[in-house]
């Protein structure tokens, strides 16, 4: 069963990482908690997603109050446990978890072109393309309620 738990000094040194085709497309461990703490201010929120008792990936969000929305800024299941569905699991549990927080009622997120895996899930999760790009991110938006 998939469940999230806030990262804190017991669980962020878990060697979580992704596959060497997916580097170019998605930011490990350290780049996730590198930006769990530049937007500290922003609530952010750094989980570990596992199965069970094993951690199998990392995700973050934080407030973007400037645009009114939730940034889902990260998310990543390590290469041993891709192409089980946890992803979307975790996924929508995070979506919940800013659902009941009801600060905002949109989030926006980016993907890196080419990452089709990516762009696949979002569009399952019910994001839509805005249009917008900023280099080589393409962002997609969901309302909430």
């Amino acid at each position: 069963m998939i469940r999230l738990e806030e990262i804190d000094p017991e669980n962020w040194r878990l060697g979580l990482k992704v596959s060497e085709a997916q580097k170019n497309y998605v930011s490990d461990s350290a780049g996730l908690l590198a930006r769990a703490y530049a937007y500290r201010k922003s609530r952010s929120n750094a989980f570990v997603i596992y199965n069970d008792d094993i951690p199998v990936g990392m995700a973050l969000y934080y407030d973007w109050d400037e645009m009114n929305v939730y940034d889902f800024s990260q998310l990543f299941i390590d290469e041993r446990y891709q192409g089980r569905g946890f992803g979307i699991e975790a996924a929508h549990q995070i979506l919940e978890r800013m659902e009941r927080d009801g600060k905002f009622d949109k989030v926006v997120l980016c993907y890196i072109d080419g990452n089709e895996a990516a762009k696949n899930l979002y569009e399952k999760l019910g994001f839509n393309l805005t249009g917008e790009r900023y280099e080589d991110e393409i962002t997609m938006e969901k309302r909430l309620r």
